[in-house]
């Protein structure tokens, strides 16, 4: 049975089955991000209640707290964190990359930088990030690549895809955790040539599945939309597709529509712990006066645990009070609000209607109230 299959197609967007160790994954699926093996403040069981069927871990800061071989003597990542399903786990690469002032050294070898939790020095490679993700025991391991920001020179994204490929043939070679797929990542920016040079080699080593990374860095929405456009049906089409840091609802909808099968961000938790909910007409920004003694629940008609219980008026309440309760219930909300979105989408590929579910989406958020993004 192979790891992947499409069910539906609807001009370049598809639905399909991702099959692992865990699990399937009704695909296009969004992630939520567990960077230290936790969803910020939710139990991994109200995690299955909002709709989640994926999450992802972070190797970087698992491999320094509690440190991966804790983790694996404890059982793997599952078992440590009481989440039963299907994990992903990045390389590391991109806090590597993005944390710049640690960087010591990059050469053909590793990367050699400062830990981000004491300063010590520390070396990545692809075999360090191939070791640490199979005592993580995640269900799909990521390539260790570079990511450079928006903004460098060609000559710089030319280094980063030339590595990037010469280390996702090595990780290839790498032990992995009993079922693990290997997923390569493609660099390149917006850059067409290097975009396409890096999608070309990544994908001659057979991964059981494609990233798209470097997008989402620092360059324009627009540019990150187009370039996936064109990118995201060079790569196989009879492997997962994965988008790495997406995670609003405009840019959801815009990357299943150009083929895109999976993708993650922190969006959804970060603003709940800013005091914001996410809705079909935009952000509703709690700390806001107006929403005092408003009975309605965040979004009428929703099924989270947020709606279907508390009022507008009660969650502005924690929030302002600052209750861990306020940020739990938006975090919820925000996390069934995406993934709720996602689930219409796949299923609006499967009647073939995307192109009017898209625009339908976006004329509501468009005709949001807009003076809920600032405070008042």
């Amino acid at each position: 049975m192979s790891v992947f299959e499409v069910t539906a197609t609807d001009g370049a967007a598809r639905a399909g089955i991702l099959r692992t160790t865990h699990g399937d994954v009704q695909t296009p699926a969004f992630m939520p991000v567990g960077t230290k093996g936790t969803v910020k403040s939710l139990d991994p069981h109200e995690l299955h209640t909002v709709g989640s069927q994926i999450i992802l871990g972070n190797s970087y800061h698992l491999h320094f707290r509690p440190g991966d071989d804790v983790i694996a003597e404890l059982g793997g990542l599952h078992a440590f964190s009481g989440w039963d399903g299907p994990i992903l786990t990045d390389s590391g690469g991109f806090q590597v990359f993005s944390l710049r002032d640690t960087l010591i050294d990059v050469d053909d070898e590793c990367v050699t930088f400062r830990s981000v939790y004491d300063g010590s020095p520390e070396r990545f490679s692809p075999e360090v990030a191939a070791r640490i993700q199979r005592n993580l025991g995640s269900d799909i391991a990521m390539c260790f690549d570079i990511c450079p920001p928006a903004g460098v020179t060609p000559a710089e994204l030319g280094e980063a895809v030339r590595l990037t490929t010469q280390w996702a043939g090595r990780q290839r070679e790498a032990e992995r955790a009993p079922g693990q797929l290997l997923f390569g990542i493609a660099q390149g920016g917006a850059d067409s040539e290097l975009r396409r040079r890096s999608i070309e080699e990544i994908s001659a080593l057979d991964f059981d599945g494609h990233a798209l990374g470097g997008l989402a860095v620092g360059e324009s929405r627009e540019e990150m939309f187009e370039a996936t456009g064109w990118a995201a049906p060079l790569l196989p089409a009879e492997k997962p597709r994965y988008f790495m840091g997406i995670g609003d609802a405009e840019g959801i909808l815009r990357v299943i529509g150009a083929g895109i099968d999976m993708f993650d961000c922190v969006l959804p938790t970060r603003t709940a712990r800013t005091g914001s909910a996410l809705t079909a007409t935009g952000r509703l920004n709690l700390h806001n006066a107006r929403f005092a003694r408003d009975p309605r629940p965040l979004e009428e008609g929703c099924g989270c645990p947020a709606c279907t219980r508390f009022s507008r008026a009660y969650v502005r309440h924690l929030v302002n009070q600052e209750e861990l309760l306020g940020l739990r219930l938006l975090s919820l909300h925000n996390l069934h609000f995406l993934l709720e979105l996602t689930a219409g989408a796949r299923a609006a590929i499967e009647r073939g209607e995307l192109t009017a579910f898209t625009a339908a989406a976006l004329a509501r958020l468009a005709g949001g109230p807009q003076e809920d993004a600032c405070h008042s």
